[in-house]
């Protein structure tokens, strides 16, 4: 299985911290918040990974090199334009794809989100084309993105026939198959609407992710990651 990571974001909320690094890069506890995901991807037992960047990518570049320094391999899809998140991993499709399984799915790692790796166990293989890992609502969204019905489905809290049921908020953290881009063409757009058209296929799977996680979205939020690998490390 390969992983992506996505790291082609502007970081505009954490100026000025951004000026002149890219968000990726931000030290967490001594090092990027970066190589922690690529060093828990590589406990998992991944060692394929591709980052997207944009905003200062050839800092992201210098710094991680080829993985090897992790025990990892890592290729690069670098972005000359703002592509957005579902515009960014189809770009990077055939990097993820090349050498696999058509029906193989990828890891997807939101780069701006922090979590305990240790809890998440990945499935030996998903039914739909995506499958979700959902938090508790966080204060800075506190209704929550998509259902999760007693069955493992998740749909959008919209849909009629999730009333009901308790709508949770996205970790950032999925697997998802190509084939969710069979539609999609070249360009920038997001990823949101093509999970919610699988989610009214019926294509889409999740649980609840019930460690810490945090949406490393402001310089508030980075303090807070600090905070919680202090007290994890004690």
């Amino acid at each position: 299985m390969k992983a992506m990571i996505l790291a082609a974001g502007l970081g505009t909320r954490m100026r000025p911290l951004t000026d002149n690094c890219p968000k990726p890069l931000l030290a967490v506890a001594g090092k990027p918040l970066i190589v922690h995901h690529i060093e828990k991807l590589v406990a998992l037992g991944i060692k394929q990974i591709i980052i997207n960047h944009a905003y200062l990518g050839h800092m992201i570049e210098e710094a991680l090199g080829d993985g090897s320094q992790f025990g990892c391999h890592i290729q690069y899809s670098a972005e000359q334009e703002v592509l957005e998140t579902g515009g960014g991993i189809y770009n990077a499709l055939p990097l993820l794809t090349a050498n696999e399984n058509p029906e193989q799915p990828f890891l997807l790692v939101n780069g701006d989100v922090w979590l305990d790796w240790g809890r998440i166990k990945l499935p030996s293989e998903i039914t739909g084309l995506c499958h979700l890992w959902l938090v508790k609502n966080p204060e800075h969204n506190p209704l929550g993105d998509f259902v999760l019905t007693p069955s493992t489905a998740v749909f959008d809290k919209s849909e009629s026939g999730a009333i009901g049921d308790a709508a949770f908020t996205f970790s950032g953290i999925s697997l998802i198959k190509p084939a969710l881009f069979n539609a999609a063409n070249q360009g920038a757009f997001p990823l949101a609407p093509l999970l919610r058209e699988a989610m009214a296929m019926n294509e889409v799977s999740g649980e609840l992710y019930r460690g810490n996680w945090v949406d490393v979205g402001t310089p508030e939020r980075l303090q807070q990651v600090e905070d919680l690998l202090l007290v994890l490390e004690k």
